[in-house]
């Protein structure tokens, strides 16, 4: 069963704002995101972990665990 993307995402407001370039675009973004108030941010990533667990189906009940290990220099 395939479900398509449009079914998963809540319904969102259209809003379309022109800009003159890709940072002043990135700049707007990151100037919204700041102005949230950090339990509005962790909302916002507890619903995108939502829609990735579902969209992934049954393999997907934790988060995948990563990890690096990085090999110091000594001094």
């Amino acid at each position: 069963m395939v479900t398509a993307i449009r079914d998963i995402l809540p319904k969102m407001d259209s809003m379309i704002r022109p800009y003159d370039s890709l940072a002043e675009a990135d700049a707007a973004d990151d100037a919204y995101y700041a102005s949230l108030a950090p339990q509005e941010r962790l909302e916002i990533l507890l619903e995108l972990i939502e829609m990735y667990r579902t969209t992934q189906g049954e393999d997907s009940e934790r988060l995948e665990r990563v990890y690096r290990i990085d090999e110091l220099e000594r001094r």
